[in-house]
């Protein structure tokens, strides 16, 4: 059984920043993907951003709402990733959840049935 913990939320002032770390345990080989995913009260889950990593080389996705702001990083064999998200805005506020992916899908990596996992989410709150 995969086991994915998120840590690093909190509660920040509009413009600051914050690190969410997320740590996969259970299996022995490499993520193909991870990503991060985020949904605020009566709002639906929204794709942040992603990492994957195919055929030696690193990919990386952003939704447009965070790019430039936020940067994704990860260890695909170490199955850790991290979400650095700095300038934040009470927009951002929400749970985000991590979630990796090991096999195969037609789904792509903004689609959150494009992953096998998910964590159980850490509060991120930007106050204004």
């Amino acid at each position: 059984q995969v086991r994915l913990v998120e840590s690093g939320g909190g509660l920040v002032q509009a413009g600051g920043s914050l690190r969410l770390s997320c740590a996969a345990s259970g299996r022995t080989f490499s993520a193909s993907a991870m990503g991060w995913f985020r949904q605020a009260p009566g709002k639906e889950r929204e794709f942040v951003a992603a990492i994957t990593w195919t055929g030696g080389s690193t990919y990386y996705y952003y939704a447009d709402s965070v790019k430039g702001r936020f940067t994704i990083s990860g260890d695909n064999a170490k199955n850790t990733m991290y979400l650095q998200m700095n300038s934040l805005k009470p927009e951002d506020t929400a749970v985000y959840s991590c979630a990796v992916r090991y096999s195969a899908t037609t789904y792509g990596v903004t689609a959150y049935r494009g992953y096998n996992y998910w964590g159980q989410g850490t509060q991120v709150t930007v106050s204004s």
